[in-house]
């Protein structure tokens, strides 16, 4: 039972640091990623229990962010 190799957006490869260049798939409990631009290849078994979300940039909050004070914004009436 073998599944489509799909890319990963916003992975960056771990041993060349391309982006945009990981992609990965599942066959028999196993969870593939492979590098197109450079020889990384790695294989992970499938944890049903804690099956996470691979982390990308797109679903990682920045260092920036999580200092920043959130506020509320006004919108005025042109007419007061």
């Amino acid at each position: 039972m073998s599944s489509v190799k799909r890319f990963i957006a916003g992975v960056t490869c771990p041993r060349c640091a391309q982006m945009d260049r990981i992609r990965a798939w599942e066959q028999n409990g196993i969870r593939y990623r492979e590098c197109v631009s450079c020889d990384f290849f790695e294989q992970l078994p499938i944890e049903e229990e804690n099956s996470s979300e691979l982390t990308t940039r797109v679903n990682q909050v920045r260092e920036e962010q999580k200092n920043r004070d959130v506020q509320p914004v006004r919108i005025l009436d042109p007419k007061r």
